[in-house]
């Protein structure tokens, strides 16, 4: 794992906190618009996330890292396919830790 450039866990309501950081959240991808992927994020708000996807087709549900540009977009660097099944609840949950008591576990 490469803990030279840290992100921190965050879902869509946590993303508004991080604008111009660098950050990790996992999708539920819905769509493409623009040029950009449209997804749901773990607490079921939705995301854009831009940048150029891997030439692999996308899973349903993708983890990406990146910048948070706004509110409500992240700038991707790393997409990683997780699946056709995953637990958005759990992935919420962390991300709360992960920005609550916990904090200095993940950074």
């Amino acid at each position: 794992m490469d803990t030279s450039k840290p992100a921190i866990f965050v879902n869509g309501a946590l993303l508004p906190m991080h604008v111009r950081k660098r950050v990790r959240t996992v999708i539920q991808v819905v769509g493409a618009d623009r040029g950009a992927i449209v997804g749901k994020s773990p607490d079921d708000l939705q995301l854009v996330v831009k940048g150029s996807p891997p030439s692999a087709p996308l899973s349903n549900f993708v983890e990406v890292i990146g910048i948070a540009d706004s509110e409500k977009s992240i700038q991707a660097e790393i997409w990683t396919n997780f699946g056709e099944v995953f637990d958005t609840h759990s992935y919420n949950q962390l991300c709360q830790l992960a920005n609550g008591e916990y904090q200095h576990l993940f950074l």
